[in-house]
């Protein structure tokens, strides 16, 4: 790893719910970091805390004890405000569930996050043309969810969640919902993405056919982290 800061840094994070004897313990003492312009991907069994880890890194939730930065920042720092911010303006997020408004066209719901920043229409239309181009969805432009397969509209939730220029990209299963083909095709997508593009990505996936396209990998077994060797994930 180089020098230079990661995109993302955990550091002996833990995070429980509940108390007493039914605690949860989802994160023991976890501790990892993601390079910039990479795509790393998080795997392990159902369970394993890879949601709770991503919440975390989000700005979603708060850790019992550890620090997480993200792009420099301290999350712990930071004010709910400030939170808010941050994910507003340096996250993208990418939902197993899509996520995607019913009543609105391909280009409407790319240009949600835009439209809440108010961006002018003009430079809105540019930028929700390019980023459905980037997704190759440039013909469906103009129908709804429902007119589209699932691998189209996960490609749609990744055109939105790259509409404000984040730093980083957060997908949290993204290839749940979609068949074995459908989801290589996005995983792939997700890398040209990254490659391409001034962004990180951190994806949660148990599907060993995603983590062979990812840059680096971490397991989460037991609550902890491992990074696994890349030879063993080639393939």
């Amino acid at each position: 790893m180089s020098a230079e800061q990661p995109m993302v840094e955990v550091r002996d994070v833990h995070r429980s719910y509940g108390s007493g004897p039914g605690a949860v313990h989802a994160l023991r003492g976890v501790s990892l970091a993601v390079p910039r312009g990479e795509l790393v991907a998080v795997t392990g069994r159902s369970g394993s805390g890879k949601t709770t880890l991503l919440n975390l890194v989000g700005g979603l939730d708060t850790p019992d004890s550890g620090a997480v930065t993200v792009d420099g920042t301290d999350l712990g720092d930071l004010s709910e405000t400030d939170r808010l911010e941050l994910r507003r303006d340096r996250i993208g997020y990418v939902f197993q569930s899509f996520g995607l408004i019913p009543i609105l066209t391909a280009a409407e719901n790319v240009g949600v996050p835009l439209r809440l920043r108010r961006t002018p229409p003009a430079e809105r239309d540019e930028r929700v043309a390019l980023l459905l181009s980037l997704v190759g969805l440039t013909d469906h432009a103009e129908q709804r969810p429902g007119e589209l397969s699932g691998g189209q509209q996960q490609r749609v939730a990744i055109a939105r969640a790259l509409a404000n220029r984040p730093a980083l990209l957060i997908a949290d299963e993204p290839t749940g919902q979609l068949d074995a083909d459908t989801g290589m095709a996005v995983m792939e997508l997700l890398r040209a993405l990254v490659h391409s593009s001034d962004v990180t990505a951190l994806v949660a996936t148990h599907d060993s056919r995603l983590v062979s396209l990812a840059d680096r990998v971490f397991e989460l077994h037991d609550g902890r982290a491992r990074e696994l060797a890349r030879a063993a994930t080639a393939g």
